[in-house]
């Protein structure tokens, strides 16, 4: 992904969207709910909250992962399947802002391509 911390063209180019509570997609099913949505330019993540799916964790994602967002539906659609997401580094309400927790996501979701 060249710039993961970025939307794509066209996913999310209303600002005013609050997408916290949309349900979210992998490509293989749903796996939860936005529960937290950073849009700081260069940034930009979404922390979704997998309720049962696994046992109530949270995973941050970055803006490249998210390929499309329904206003309509309420939903957001990401190009990584359930095990990607469960195989990336953990959340942890301590440390997911730090810059070395990014760098760790980074390297995670950057040797997948892009969709």
């Amino acid at each position: 992904m060249s710039d993961m911390w970025s939307y794509g063209s066209g996913v999310y180019d209303d600002d005013t969207l609050n997408i916290v509570g949309f349900d979210v997609e992998a490509t293989d099913g749903s796996i939860g709910s936005v529960d937290e949505a950073q849009h700081e330019v260069g940034s930009r993540y979404i922390v979704v909250d997998t309720g049962p799916w696994i046992f109530g964790s949270k995973h941050v994602l970055p803006a490249g992962t998210v390929v499309r967002i329904d206003p309509q539906e309420r939903k957001v659609y990401l190009a990584r399947t359930k095990q990607e997401i469960k195989d990336a580094p953990k959340y942890d309400k301590d440390t997911y802002r730090d810059s070395s927790y990014r760098e760790e996501l980074g390297t995670y979701y950057g040797r997948y391509p892009s969709m």
